[in-house]
């Protein structure tokens, strides 16, 4: 594998300018670790972050589908990888993960025909957003659509910098395949 020129930052090289981000989110995982390369980045990404993983109006289970089929349509395997150990400890069953690698059944396979379009049509279909609307509320596709757009960037960023699978993630995987 050829070395990254943004591999994730230690502490000990840690940005000044990001200082009180380093004990939270940012320090915790590689892909912020990698993105601290550009602290004006993480700084300005720090509420988004908060709206799209953790205040999302999706639910947390909705949003790991999303997560994870934009993981697999980007061939991202830091995004897959911590996804699946996201949504196991969410209480969803393994069946249900790998079934987002193809096509699920029911609200999994409207998600992620949505996140399909998303990347392929640059979009969702008037027919496509109503039967979404009408299935998770209006709210909840805006922040579909911003979920998608959110984990293209870090899917774009994982795969140039190939930042690694953080080690624990790493071993809780190997110890538990999918």
């Amino acid at each position: 594998m050829t070395k990254s020129p943004c591999p994730p930052i230690t502490d000990a090289g840690w940005p000044e300018e990001i200082a009180d981000l380093r004990d939270g989110f940012a320090g915790q995982l590689n892909v912020y670790r990698t993105m601290a390369h550009h602290p004006a980045l993480v700084k300005a990404w720090a509420p988004l972050r908060q709206h799209v993983v953790k205040d999302t109006a999706l639910g947390l289970e909705r949003s790991e589908i999303v997560i994870l089929r934009t993981g697999v349509r980007l061939g991202s395997p830091y995004e897959w990888a911590h996804h699946v150990s996201r949504a196991r400890k969410l209480g969803m069953s393994d069946a249900r993960i790998a079934a987002v690698r193809e096509m699920p059944e029911g609200e999994d396979g409207l998600i992620v025909r949505a996140v399909d379009a998303l990347i392929d049509d640059k979009g969702l279909s008037p027919e496509q957003e109503e039967e979404l609307a009408a299935a998770i509320g209006r709210t909840a596709v805006f922040d579909l659509i911003a979920t998608v757009g959110f984990y293209s960037v870090l899917g774009y960023m994982l795969n140039t910098y190939r930042t690694p699978v953080d080690p624990a993630i790493a071993a809780e995987l190997e110890a538990a395949p999918l």
